[in-house]
């Protein structure tokens, strides 16, 4: 047998083994009860309280209503009082466990040392990092943005200065008990270089990024660090978007990701998007970096939006005439 023929046949050994693995890897993603399964005791052994930041609505409450439900007192971090005071209530009356409130503008150079001093005596077993901002809903050119300065602070500040601060303060006392959960919620615009929403979408790679670099470190320390990477998800963030197949509502969204807790340092959270992470990611760049396709992106989000806000007014007009 020639040489050039056995090159051949061990290139599609290796593409073969290759792929087979990765098909196998997708087979696990679409049972995660049986390959990722947690004990009922899961949250709870981790520690008694969960911190949520961004926990006033979207995917943030619906992150501590569910830890609630699973035996975990909250406290629940975000800048509204009035709306953290409704949310914990309807929390404590729903699961009969204690609810603690923060209020927190983190898009401003908080001081979290006052945040620190009011969790310094709380066993934490478990840290979702969800507060985020998203400059404008509307794509456009970095150097566009309105309020260029105030925005670039406010991006950092929120999407990666409050992760690392909660982070810095809640780690070591899971270090101590070496025991803890950490979720950072990062995005699948993430996924790729991502025009028009660049700002958004680096701030999110940082935070992949540091999650899971902080695995590494901490993984034998008997703590759990994962970046959870969503794409369509109906919040205030996203315009709250019609759910379908792709675009999940928050509660649908945070009982799948809770599924996957130990299925690696990252996750997309769902089936549907882990599926549309890995069509993105095939997708050559010259093709999504084109002219004609930013344009086509900036023109259907424009229309899209315009239609929404239309229909919201219909529908706040239809409120107060029922009220």
């Amino acid at each position: 047998m020639e040489i050039t023929e056995l090159f051949f046949i061990f290139l599609g050994a290796a593409v073969f083994v290759f792929y087979g693995g990765k098909l196998l890897l997708f087979s696990r993603m679409l049972f995660p009860k049986r390959w990722f399964p947690l004990p009922k005791s899961f949250f709870r052994s981790m520690g008694e309280w969960a911190v949520v930041t961004g926990a006033s609505e979207g995917i943030g409450r619906a992150y501590a209503v569910a830890l609630a439900e699973r035996g975990m007192n909250v406290v629940i971090m975000s800048r509204t009082k009035a709306t953290l005071d409704q949310v914990a209530e309807e929390i404590g009356e729903k699961t009969g466990q204690r609810v603690k409130v923060i209020v927190a503008d983190f898009s401003k150079d908080d001081d979290f040392g006052e945040i620190e001093l009011q969790l310094k005596d709380l066993s934490i077993g478990v840290l979702v990092n969800n507060v985020g901002v998203l400059p404008t809903f509307i794509p456009c050119k970095f150097l566009d943005s309105e309020e260029l300065d105030m925005t670039i602070t406010r991006v950092i500040n929120c999407n990666v200065k409050t992760m690392l601060k909660m982070c810095r303060i809640v780690l070591p006392g899971m270090e101590n008990r070496r025991k803890g959960l950490i979720v950072n919620l990062s995005s699948g615009i993430a996924s790729i270089p991502f025009p028009l929403y660049t700002l958004y979408a680096a701030s999110k790679v940082f935070v992949e990024r540091f999650s899971r670099g902080l695995q590494a470190e901490y993984e034998d320390k008997g703590i759990l660090i994962q970046a959870v990477v969503p794409f369509g998800v109906s919040t205030r963030l996203s315009g709250y978007q019609q759910t379908n197949i792709v675009t999940l509502s928050s509660e649908e969204f945070v009982r799948s990701s809770l599924q996957y807790l130990r299925a690696g340092d990252k996750t997309h959270g769902s089936v549907c998007h882990m599926i549309l992470g890995c069509f993105l990611e095939s997708i050559p760049l010259k093709l999504l970096h084109s002219e004609c396709m930013l344009e086509r992106i900036q023109n259907y989000v424009k229309r899209k939006t315009t239609q929404e806000s239309a229909s919201s007014e219909n529908d706040d007009q239809l409120c107060c005439e029922a009220v």
